[in-house]
């Protein structure tokens, strides 16, 4: 049975692999469209399971529970790269609607393929190269030098998978990690970065590019801490990085919302990873841009017009993970703090357990001033608290 149509050719029931905070979101965005929206994740309380229209409780490579998300859906997205790619290229091409493209989905959760494909279409990247074992990684690290970044392909995300290797030492004393991963690893030249920023960018399924305003970012052990907009670089490096995110735009044949993730040194931009779907760090355009990054990637899969991408203020975004110390049924403090800040934004992503460093929501602070918005996220951090009972 049909559902709603939009201009009598475009059905509007999506299908999201992934019912995390990402998932959460893009369901709240696409209800403004009056979508029907089906998920598919192993957690019968994950986030967006309070919203969706119907859960599919299965793992994320269940081969018959993603083709039975196809065929309750007109189109399918999915919140996170680590999902069953072969089962969706094969709905890819019995002519499914599958967005970001599941073949490049392909190559982007292979961190080493990704780097293989970015060079190949000159895009300025890090040096690295494919190792196998402990000796190769010895060999590299006397050509490229200390410290070395090792990489697993597979996997990794919030600095999980990488290992900075600063010294023969650190080689011997995590040989037991290496031999873990030595099937499918390579090696990266350390970038002494001055910081990070990273381009939020949108491509309808016609080509049309919308590019979000450069955001820096701030980590904490691999985690993303705090998002800064505008990113206060020259217009040289922000057009510079806008380019890179259009051509990344291109190469991977891209449709919804990409995430290029840049290092900024004293002379270059090089980029460091690339997420095919909506990212942390574009979080803050949900209150600071006049169209979010929610809302264009349900715009771009339901294949009608991007809104635009312009900042309404300057913004801080401040993620707010499960305190040190804390395992166990969620219990929240702070939050009349956060609420009384004047042209502040809380959100509780609604995850009914905390643990140490797990993301359980984030503050958007905007005002004319960025300093002031910057003071006043640091301010809310320190007061609201995910601890447990």
């Amino acid at each position: 049975m049909k559902f709603f149509t939009f201009d009598g050719n475009i059905n509007k029931k999506i299908g999201i692999i992934g019912g995390g905070q990402l998932g959460k979101m893009m369901i709240l965005a696409a209800k403004n469209f009056g979508c029907y929206v089906t998920i598919l994740d192993p957690n019968k309380n994950c986030p967006a399971s309070s919203i969706c229209d119907e859960h599919i409780v299965a793992s994320f490579d269940d081969k018959d529970a993603i083709i039975s998300l196809a065929n309750k859906s007109d189109v399918i997205t999915y919140e996170f790269e680590h999902i069953d790619y072969k089962t969706l290229i094969e709905l890819f091409n019995n002519d499914k609607k599958i967005y970001p493209n599941p073949h490049s989905l392909k190559i982007i959760q292979n961190k080493y393929a990704q780097k293989i494909k970015l060079q190949e279409n000159n895009i300025p990247i890090p040096h690295f190269e494919r190792v196998k074992n402990v000796n190769d990684i010895k060999n590299y690290a006397n050509i490229l030098g200390y410290p070395l970044v090792l990489k697993a392909s597979k996997g990794g995300y919030d600095g999980k998978g990488n290992l900075v290797i600063k010294n023969i030492d650190d080689i011997d004393k995590n040989i037991n990690y290496i031999e873990n991963i030595c099937d499918d690893m390579f090696v990266e030249q350390f970038v002494n970065f001055k910081f990070e920023i990273s381009v939020l960018a949108c491509r309808s399924i016609d080509g049309d590019i919308k590019i979000y305003p450069i955001a820096k970012n701030i980590h904490n052990d691999s985690i993303l801490h705090k998002t800064i907009v505008p990113a206060n670089i020259s217009k040289n490096l922000e057009q510079q990085a806008k380019n890179i995110a259009s051509n990344v735009m291109k190469i991977f044949d891209g449709v919804g919302m990409f995430c290029v993730e840049l290092f900024v040194t004293d002379d270059k931009i090089l980029v460091n990873e690339i997420a095919p779907r909506p990212h942390n760090s574009g979080h803050f355009s949900i209150e600071g841009c006049i169209t979010s990054q929610f809302e264009n990637h349900i715009r771009a899969i339901l294949n009608v017009p991007l809104g635009s991408t312009s900042l309404i203020k300057p913004s801080v975004m401040v993620n707010l993970l499960g305190e040190e110390g804390f395992n166990g049924d969620v219990y929240i403090v702070g939050v009349c703090k956060a609420l009384d800040t004047e042209n502040a934004f809380l959100h509780i992503y609604g995850k009914k357990q905390t643990i140490p460093k797990r993301k359980m929501g984030h503050i958007t602070v905007i005002d004319d001033d960025i300093k002031i918005a910057e003071e006043k996220a640091d301010f809310i951090y320190k007061k609201i608290k995910f601890i447990s009972k």
